[in-house]
């Protein structure tokens, strides 16, 4: 199975860790963030990474190099050029997750430096070879990435993993899972691509910074651009955050999402928060 890791945001909120390194490589529990998440997605099956590039790429690309990228096939979609945010991420890395095939349990490289788990692909049956996931470099969690997998739907574009937790911003859902907007109960604001949308009758949820999706997302992109140009709206272009597309085109193609129930996640985005990460990652390693 393949998945991509987010690994080309600047960090700024991390400064001054970040002034001199990458998010992906601040050390959490003695290791870079970037390695904890290729262990998770490794232990869940996937063995076929993309990881984007932008902030410090170079050192992420020596550290990969310098572990033999860990025995996993670990491709890199390069960004120094321009940082493209979530959606223009998963759009640039086109060449590498379009019609994704499931690699045998034999793709490893060959490389002797495999202090990751073997792992397995045997994900649940019935997983579309079409799909892959989506992970921030900055999230750790309990998740059973497997189980995550096994609550797709086939007819998925993009399935969230969402918890309740306390945030400024959540995603709403209707009764099916299906999503239907988004609000900041800061502000009060509220999109959706719904215009008589009655928020309270949704389900109001934190997502995760994780996703499964299917590859037809590239064609779709595609075609709403083109829907964009003839009316008049902008189009995605090559720079935009994911969350801009679903909320667009969640009206037209099937966008769920899935809670995970006692979730125990830390998003390592800001300095105060290094603390809970350390301590939520000494709990996995004990297991």
């Amino acid at each position: 199975m393949k998945a991509m890791i987010f690994a080309a945001g600047l960090g700024t909120r991390l400064k001054p860790l970040t002034d001199t390194m990458p998010k992906a490589l601040v050390p959490v529990c003695g290791k870079p963030l970037l390695y904890h998440v290729l262990n998770r997605l490794a232990e869940a099956g996937f063995d076929d990474i993309v990881v984007n590039v932008h902030h410090f790429a170079d050192k992420i690309e020596e550290y990969l190099a310098s572990h033999g990228n860990f025995g996993l096939r670990i491709s890199i979609s390069d960004e120094r050029d321009l940082l493209r945010e979530t959606g223009g991420g998963i759009r640039h890395a086109r060449r590498f997750l379009e019609d994704c095939p499931v690699p045998s349990a034999d793709c490893r490289s060959g490389n002797e430096d495999r202090p990751l788990p073997s792992g397995t692909s045997d994900l649940p049956s019935g997983t579309s070879d079409r799909c892959f996931l989506v992970h921030n470099v900055d999230i750790i969690s309990d998740l059973d990435l497997r189980w995550f997998v096994a609550q797709s739907r086939p007819d998925a574009l993009a399935t969230l993993l969402v918890s309740e937790r306390k945030t400024n911003r959540y995603l709403l859902f209707d009764k099916g899972m299906r999503l239907a907007g988004w609000t900041n109960v800061t502000t009060g604001e509220v999109r959706s691509p719904y215009p008589d949308l009655d928020v309270q009758s949704c389900r109001r949820l934190a997502f995760s910074g994780i996703h499964f999706i299917s590859d037809r997302i590239f064609s779709v992109m595609d075609e709403e651009d083109s829907l964009a140009e003839e009316s008049g709206q902008p189009p995605f272009g090559e720079r935009f955050p994911i969350m801009d597309f679903y909320l667009r085109t969640a009206a037209r193609y099937p966008i769920y999402g899935v809670e995970a129930k006692n979730l125990h996640l830390a998003d390592v985005g800001k300095m105060q928060t290094l603390h809970d990460a350390e301590m939520l990652c000494s709990r996995l390693l004990a297991r």
